[in-house]
């Protein structure tokens, strides 16, 4: 269970969030919605322990993170790309990974394997491409086989095959009773994954339900999609 309550964030002067709340509940995906710049990073970078709000809380399992006894077995997370030193492997940047954090090198090959990676596994980072880079951030998060994912913007840069990939495979998590979470600035990408919707806005919940809740209510897309230019010119990120 990932439960942010109350959470706000100023950056000097300029509030990032405005007491913003929700829940990503076990057995659901749960995708977070709303345009570039509205909020979504600033929310899963305090989340994972990578920022601090400046009041509320950010939980996981009822845990903030930096409580976490063993982080990689409690929750996977990709944020912007892999992560992986341009020079390193993918398989050695796998394994730097697992050896900090005490799992087996079984592991990597098992998680290469199902990221679909093996055959790049020793292709240096640098020549991957965006996709493959995803994958690989997506490979890192799923070592410990955590019981969470929280994953940004998962299916940037993947070729049809590795959405339908991933699509597929969340919803099996999901089914088999895990948690996730995934941020998207596009409503299509999130439409035929998630069951539950979070949409922010400027840096303020605008909507929390099912996806068909949310996606009923045209009122609430089009004042979060649609609005004009001026708008989004806020700087949240």
């Amino acid at each position: 269970m990932l439960t942010i309550n109350n959470v706000v964030k100023y950056r000097g002067t300029q509030q990032i969030l405005s007491g913003i709340s929700f829940r990503a509940r076990p057995g659901r995906v749960t995708g977070f919605l709303g345009p570039n710049g509205a909020g979504k990073s600033s929310t899963l970078r305090i989340l994972l322990g990578l920022d601090r709000a400046t009041s509320g809380s950010a939980l996981i399992n009822g845990k903030p993170f930096s409580e976490l006894h063993y982080p990689l077995a409690t929750v996977g997370a990709a944020l912007d790309g892999s992560g992986a030193h341009r020079m390193r492997t993918g398989r050695a940047h796998l394994r730097w990974i697992a050896r900090t954090a005490g799992l087996s090198r079984s592991r990597v090959e098992e998680v290469l394997e199902i990221v679909g990676l093996t055959n790049a596994a020793d292709k240096r980072v640098g020549n991957y491409s965006l996709g493959m880079g995803r994958r690989l951030g997506m490979a890192a998060a799923l070592l410990g086989d955590p019981p969470i994912l929280v994953l940004d913007e998962p299916v940037n840069g993947l070729d049809p095959e590795g959405i339908r990939w991933i699509r597929t495979f969340l919803r099996k998590r999901a089914e088999s009773g895990n948690t996730v979470l995934l941020s998207s600035h596009l409503i299509g990408e999130l439409a035929e994954t998630v069951d539950d919707v979070v949409i922010i806005k400027q840096g303020t919940i605008v909507a929390d339900g099912t996806l068909d809740e949310v996606i009923g209510n045209h009122s609430t897309l089009e004042k979060a999609f649609f609005a004009r230019t001026s708008e989004h010119a806020s700087g949240v990120v």
